[in-house]
């Protein structure tokens, strides 16, 4: 994920600031507890592309 892109991202919902998880190369919405996931380099800030976070995931 180029840090560049992550600065500027935010959260299509929100606003807020996205974090990166290398392990499931998906963008993070704490504040909203959603992932988007990154498809062949390309963030997919679509609602209806992003999965639910447990609260494990979100505080881990």
């Amino acid at each position: 994920m180029d840090h560049r892109l992550l600065e500027i991202v935010a959260c299509p919902s929100c606003q807020g600031k996205l974090f990166y998880n290398r392990d499931n190369n998906e963008l993070i919405c704490k504040f909203d507890r959603v992932a988007y996931p990154i498809i062949d380099g390309i963030p997919v800030l679509l609602a209806s592309e992003a999965r639910d976070l447990s609260l494990e995931e979100v505080q881990g």
